[in-house]
């Protein structure tokens, strides 16, 4: 897998975005609407792709994007179904970090949904731990929130 840092305007990213929201619309149905604007990503300047090494397909996809002056959060996470459970998440997520560090921040903080408990594993697993809704998602039932200092 290779790892490459771009932004929100990548045909790449784009590409991803649609499957991601084409999943994310039948597990949670109409009820993903309510997120539409939240996910939101034009002119985000932090955008991770992970390429395969053999096929030189993108795979995988996330972006980071500041939430307040210590705090970057993590959007848009999707790996291919074909690729999952390689390990494709957790580098993607590693080098999210890596960046956000890199730029001054010191905890990064993401929201994912109930109806995906392989994502939840694999933030428990890296390290992130349950926190109250944040910002947007503060009374929103199908969101589940996380945080971990870098």
């Amino acid at each position: 897998m290779q790892l490459l840092q771009t932004q929100s305007n990548n045909g790449d990213f784009i590409f991803l975005l649609y499957f991601l929201d084409k999943e994310l619309f039948h597990l949670y149905g109409d009820s993903q609407n309510n997120y539409t604007e939240l996910n939101n990503v034009e002119n985000i300047r932090h955008v991770i792709l992970a390429f395969d090494d053999e096929q030189e397909r993108v795979i995988g996809c996330g972006a980071i994007k500041k939430y307040d002056a210590d705090s970057m959060e993590i959007k848009r996470m999707f790996v291919i179904k074909e690729k999952r459970g390689n390990g494709i998440a957790t580098g993607i997520l590693k080098g999210l970090e890596k960046w956000a560090k890199e730029l001054g921040y010191g905890k990064c903080i993401l929201e994912t949904g109930p109806l995906q408990p392989e994502a939840i594993n694999m933030y428990q697993k890296n390290g992130y731990e349950s926190i109250p809704n944040f910002g947007p998602y503060v009374g929103m039932d199908r969101s589940v929130c996380f945080s971990k200092t870098l």
